[in-house]
């Protein structure tokens, strides 16, 4: 029995244990279903991937491989571990197999992913013995090597990021690949939703634009984790009919999933065991049984948070290594690289993640996996989970659910989890915002006709607007760049490198850069007092330049962290839709202005709050759209207006968070504000709203799906055991007011009647 199996039992036995567990769902070992290679595989290949021990395909793989053959494109859902790789590179190596000239490029949201493909294939070149020219090209290839890639790759792998900023708007310097281009591979889809997918589809089209300038009409061969709308997703992003091929052919370990609610430590205030010191002790346990594990967190500052903790419960001896490590956004490459290795190898023990980590990179024979806090989605939690066990025995996956009202759901209901299909996947290419900004980069990289179509866009009218601007110059029916600005240097499509603000340890009298965070998130995470932590190493924030981009930070040791508040305003611009029957719903266009204004130092351990301090940054303003709710006086059965207002309060720090579980997106993509009296109905008012200019369809769905979403609010309300309000449900009594709680509940009879 191994150690994993021991503590299992352990586990059971324990009743302090099983006293929180909501759910132990043992996912049983499956056989796989297996297929030989198809006759039109090249000889050489199938001996290859003998020699590597592979004698059969997967069904699923064998069913990618036959509908390229087919000249279809193409969308793999299957499980984490089930061996999506093949599905591309078999097509890909098979080609160059056959025609030297051949080329592809592969698409992968994350550089780690780009580096662990480069690995894997030129670990089949090598059992070919073929010379097959496999690179990566991202922010990290050293100058003197893009120029032999560019001539020689057969397969150039890279990011969207990289495509945009990098190739695209260079696309002369890259004149064989574009010409010989037979296939796109897009890995990981289900990651380009929201504003990145809106982004990424308009990409694929100045991509699809170029390919047809050389002569060339690329296949796809996209893959993604398990999705509500994997095929709907995947013609979203490259507008071209599409193959889904869904039924995973390959076997499954044994896996426990269990779901584990912290006890409550004050039944009143509904309060739990903070999540992040459960995780420590279970985590504890787990590395005493010398079980490799991975713990995935939902934030940079609670992995610094919990890596200190997790190294401070095991020191050991001065000078010997604890083979813990932290793994975020933020650490440069070499790190990074660092750490995959050692997980490969047995030498890293745990590893503390963001979702860096969730996606398919090759980081070993992991065995158990602790997910601290619900990740946001279905899909999500399950790549998480499935990061663990793919290398056969049996598997551990531990939610360990926090107080919020979205974990607090999920653990309350298992079936509900276990049961359902996972999200849809939303994202809209025809932001206006977002659009506009493509034309101008596709317009650099080559001129538009008049009536040239831009994928599925209508680009007339953005056309006309950037001549009138005097971006593009109109001659002949054509028009061209006239700006001496490099377009996609300003078009960041999430974090890019130029948009960051690069962290620099002033410590020492030889100043390091240490890390980058976006500027989006700069006054929240390293405005001046704030306590930054990276790799377990505590640092004051002594200054920030946000016009130079720059952070400027000093080592310290403190027994707190620190944790920003944001303050919002809101004003209605457009309605696009609306309903006026017993209470208002609509949804258009409102600006946000959001400001900074101060932070707390939080407690390490207790996490009791040791004091305030000012933020001195600038308010931000953003448009985006917004879904919203206005209660005329006649639908509130004269509830007086201080309850209505304890009411809305507490729905806005709930609505966003089981929104998010009905829409694919993160609960830091949606906000909420309430208006007791709004400026624009004039009523009491709860508005929700995309975290993202222009929006990305999120309130558009709202509109739509509102009464599941608040029907599943009220569950989540009723079902919490405390008396007047808590984190877990509507927010603390303290915000929400000793009625917060019933007056939150009257409101959502009203919306739901």
């Amino acid at each position: 029995m191994s150690n994993l199996s021991k503590l299992l039992e352990r586990w059971k036995e324990d009743p302090s244990f099983m006293a929180n567990v909501t759910r132990w769902e043992v996912l049983p070992a499956t056989e796989g279903s297996y297929r030989a290679f198809p006759e039109f595989l090249d000889r050489r290949l199938g001996e290859a991937l003998q020699k590597r021990g592979i004698d059969n395909l997967y069904s699923h793989q064998a069913a990618a491989l036959e509908a390229v053959q087919r000249g279809e494109n193409v969308v793999v859902v299957t499980p984490t571990a089930s061996g999506k790789t093949l599905c591309y590179n078999l097509p890909v190596v098979n080609a160059v197999l056959n025609d030297p000239q051949s080329r592809a490029l592969y698409l992968f949201p994350t550089k780690a992913l780009s580096q662990d493909q480069v690995a894997e294939l030129r670990e089949l070149a090598g059992c070919l013995e073929l010379e097959l020219n496999a690179f990566t090209y991202d922010g990290d290839t050293e100058p003197g090597v893009r120029q032999a890639i560019r001539r020689s790759g057969h397969i150039v792998v890279t990011n969207p990021d990289m495509l945009h900023g990098g190739i695209l708007p260079h696309h002369t310097k890259w004149v064989k690949l574009f010409q010989n281009l037979r296939y796109i591979v897009i890995d990981e889809m289900h990651q380009y939703r929201g504003v990145f997918g809106s982004h990424v589809a308009n990409v694929i089209r100045r991509l699809k634009r170029i390919c047809r300038f050389y002569g060339s009409k690329p296949l796809f061969i996209l893959c993604s984790a398990t999705i509500a709308n994997p095929a709907e997703l995947a013609r979203l992003l490259i507008e071209e009919p599409v193959t889904a091929i869904t039924e995973s052919g390959a076997p499954r370990v044994e896996k426990h999933f269990i779901f584990y609610n912290p006890p409550v430590v004050n039944p009143e205030l509904g309060l739990r065991r903070s999540a992040l010191l459960e995780t420590r002790r279970l985590a504890a346990e787990l590395f005493k049984g010398n079980i490799q594990t991975i713990i995935f967190t939902r934030s940079r500052i609670a992995v610094e948070v919990l890596l200190t903790y997790l190294r401070q419960g095991l020191r050991s001896r001065p000078g010997e290594d604890s083979g813990i490590r932290g793994y975020r956004g933020g650490y440069l490459p070499r790190e990074r690289r660092a750490i995959e290795e050692g997980l490969r190898r047995g030498t890293v023990k745990a590893v503390v993640s963001t979702n860096a980590l969730e996606l398919g990179i090759d980081i070993g024979q992991l065995e158990a996996c602790i997910i601290t806090g619900y990740p946001g989605t279905v899909a999500s939690t399950w790549q998480q989970a499935g990061r663990a066990g793919r290398r056969g025995g049996v598997s551990l996956a531990l939610l360990v659910a926090n107080s919020e009202p979205l974990n607090q759901y999920v653990v309350a209901n298992p079936d509900y989890f276990f049961g359902r299909s996972p999200e849809r996947a939303l994202a809209d290419p025809n932001n206006l915002i977002i659009l506009t900004n493509h034309v101008r980069c596709a317009a650099f990289e080559l001129p538009f006709n008049e009536g040239e179509p831009f994928g599925g866009a209508a680009i007339g009218e953005i056309l006309q607007f950037l001549e009138e601007e005097q971006v593009l110059y109109h001659s002949e029916g054509r028009y061209h760049w006239m700006e001496d600005a490099y377009p996609a240097e300003e078009i960041s499509l999430r974090s890019a490198t130029r948009e960051n603000v690069i962290i620099i340890d002033i410590t020492d009298p030889q100043p390091i850069v240490i890390g980058e965070v976006d500027r989006f998130s700069a006054p929240m995470l390293v405005h001046e007092e704030a306590i930054y932590m990276h790799g377990g190493q505590q640092y004051q924030v002594e200054k920030l330049d946000f016009a130079e981009k720059k952070a400027y930070v000093r080592r310290v040791e403190v027994n707190y962290f620190t944790d920003a508040n944001l303050a919002v305003d809101l004003k209605v611009l457009d309605i696009f839709a609306e309903d006026n029957t017993l209470i208002k719903r609509a949804w258009g266009e409102v600006r946000i202005n959001a400001l900074v204004s101060m932070f707390k130092k939080i407690r390490f351990h207790t996490h009791e709050n040791l004091g305030y301090g000012p933020v001195d940054l600038p308010e931000t303003e953003m448009h985006t759209t917004a879904f919203w709710l206005a209660f005329p006086p006649e639908s509130l059965g004269g509830m007086p207006p201080a309850a209505v207002e304890e009411g809305l309060i507490g729905l806005a720090n709930l609505a966003p968070q089981v929104a998010s579980f009905f829409l694919m997106g993160d609960p830091r993509d949606l906000r909420a504000v309430c208006q007791v009296r709004a400026p624009f109905t004039g009523l009491p008012t709860l508005f929700l709203y995309d975290n993202f200019p222009g929006g990305v369809g999120y309130s558009q769905e709202l509109y739509r799906i509102y009464r599941e979403i608040f029907r599943a609010a009220r569950e989540v309300i009723t079902r919490c055991g405390c008396s007047s309000g808590c984190p877990s449900c509507i927010g603390p009594s303290h915000q929400v007011g000793e009625s917060g709680k019933v007056n939150a509940l009257q409101l959502l009879e009203v919306i739901l009647k």
